[in-house]
């Protein structure tokens, strides 16, 4: 350290030493994530405070001299700017302080995010001698920043794929976002070039006038309206009909910020209604079949609030079923399905689709309209799932997007006396019985790859017989992942303990103590990701004779 540096002088106003002050400093820049730094431009010598020596991960003796060409210390990508704003800073009556976000090399090799900010101190003749700031370490926001701009860009691929027009709307009927069919349809080459029109600029009074009124109820009462035929009078004297369905758009915190619609192209089917009155019929069915896609948002948010479970049994023995669902948005990426395949027999299916929000609730319905195909494979596990993928892995090839979903798919016949199971990729349930509490479909042999990555992949089925198991616990990655304060997951052999414990319990009782145990495990005592829990008991029926 320099003579620059704090001396150890006392202050004569309140007796307390520099150091004591410096300290104070740092322990209050440490608690905001942030450190202190001195640059004398003339003498080339830098002080960096301890904190910024942690971001370097290393000592004061050995840390880089970012400031000093050729500033190989700063990532090549972001190099240029930091330079210039730098150069900036030095030239005579520049800028009164430096600001710049820049990754840095660290000591270990890897690359740290560090905003920079400094004061530019100058003498009488304009000249920069000093700067002076502070660094704070924002790895995690910028990481943060480009896994949001990830899945912005995926939903928009998606969106812009989709044979429909999708627009929103601000309070005042102006658009603030389009899909590519909507720019298309108005004429417009980007959907940028739509942004802030209003339906005045495109369409005669007979139809933007009702249009935004319709837009103005549902602002007013919160309430959408679905499946209208709207007739639009173009001002270039083209007529055509969409049929539309408009709802509020609202924030996180469920404040009304506008409207948002979903709209398609019937010009042709209402043109041959009015041709020909034998064709209503037609027109009607069309309408219901985009009523089904105009509900898919809807969809994904009651599916897995649905309560009620199938009643399986035969004259000795009966299935009950128990489940624990928790996401941690308003859409969610995980879901179950518990599927009467006959009076003795049930299929259960769980899946952890990749990510959350938005786009992992999409995929959420692609599959749950896929189940409706399967029925016929109910029987069979592998080939289910075999079917599940196939379906899934074709419309993400057509929409040019790379997702998956992990599943775990069981059958339970009480006739038969076997459980048979097949496995995408997903953590085996937990089952307890008479040779105690284990984890099965651990072996890599028993799992196929996940749903939706590679189109023709097998998936093996295995079977036990039924009477190896009393109680089974069925779970994602949201259970078994959430960390402890020292970044060590709960994993599966907590979870399989707790099933231990509590074989007296009901099942009921077993996943509210699941649930209990992992937050209290917890750190941050929440989830970080949707939890699903989906458990069946083996219940003996008593028979009198």
């Amino acid at each position: 350290m320099s003579d620059r540096d704090v001396a150890p002088s006392t202050d004569s106003a309140d007796g307390e030493t520099a150091e004591v002050k410096l300290e104070r400093l740092e322990l209050a820049l440490k608690a905001s994530n942030e450190g202190i730094w001195d640059w004398w431009i003339d003498s080339g010598e830098i002080y960096y405070s301890r904190r910024i020596l942690e971001f370097f991960e290393c000592g004061q003796n050995r840390a880089p001299r970012i400031f000093n060409p050729p500033y190989q210390h700063i990532h090549p990508d972001d190099r240029q700017a930091f330079e210039r704003a730098l150069t900036q800073s030095l030239e005579d009556n520049g800028p009164e302080n430096l600001v710049v976000d820049a990754r840095v090399q660290t000591g270990s090799g890897a690359w740290r995010w560090l905003r920079i900010r400094g004061t530019v101190v100058r003498n009488r003749e304009g000249n920069t001698i000093r700067i002076a700031g502070s660094m704070i370490d924002i790895s995690r926001r910028k990481t943060a920043e480009a896994q949001v701009e990830d899945e912005r860009f995926l939903l928009l691929q998606l969106i812009n794929h989709v044979p429909l027009h999708i627009y929103f709307k601000d309070l005042s009927s102006h658009f603030v976002m389009v899909n590519q069919g909507m720019a298309q349809w108005s004429g417009f080459d980007s959907p940028e070039d739509l942004i802030g029109k209003h339906d005045r600029d495109f369409f005669e009074e007979e139809h933007w006038k009702p249009a935004a009124h319709d837009e103005k109820r549902i602002i007013e009462t919160g309430s959408p309206i679905t499946g209208q035929i709207e007739h639009e009078t173009w001002h270039q004297g083209e007529d055509t009909w969409v049929m539309t369905s408009k709802f509020p758009w609202r924030d996180r915190h469920g404040h009304i910020k506008g409207t948002f619609g979903v709209s398609s192209d019937v010009t042709d089917l209402v043109t041959a209604r009015q041709q020909a009155t034998d064709l209503a019929r037609q027109l009607q069915l069309k309408n219901e079949a985009y009523e089904e896609e105009l509900h898919l948002a809807r969809e994904i948010q009651q599916a897995l609030t649905a309560g009620g479970f199938p009643d399986i049994r035969n004259a000795k023995q009966k299935l009950h079923f128990g489940a624990r669902y928790i996401p941690i948005s308003g859409l969610a990426g995980d879901f179950f399905e518990v599927i009467q395949v006959r009076e003795d027999c049930a299929a259960l299916l769980i899946s952890d689709v990749m990510g959350h929000g938005v786009r992992s609730a999409l995929i959420v319905a692609m599959l749950r309209g896929l189940l409706e195909k399967q029925h016929g494979q109910a029987d069979d596990p592998g080939s289910f799932l075999q079917g599940l993928n196939d379906g899934l892995a074709a419309i993400l090839e057509r929409a040019g997007t790379t997702m998956f979903a992990t599943a775990f798919y069981a059958l339970i016949d009480l006739k038969e006396n076997t459980f048979s199971y097949a496995c995408a990729g997903h953590p085996g349930p937990i089952i307890e019985g008479p040779d105690g509490v284990r984890q099965i479909a651990t072996d890599r042999k028993h799992k196929g790859p996940g749903l939706g990555l590679i189109r023709g992949s097998a998936y093996p089925t295995h079977t036990i017989p039924l009477d190896s198991l009393h109680r089974m616990v069925l779970f994602t990655d949201g259970v078994i992942e959430a960390e402890n304060n020292e970044g060590e997951p709960f994993f599966e052999a907590r979870l399989t303990e707790i099933i231990g414990q509590k074989t007296d319990a009901s099942l009921s009782e077993l996943l509210d103590a699941i649930l209990s145990s992992v937050l209290s495990f917890s750190d941050a005592k929440h989830f970080d990701d949707d939890v699903c829990l989906l458990g069946v008991d083996l219940q003996q029926l008593c028979t009198t004779h």
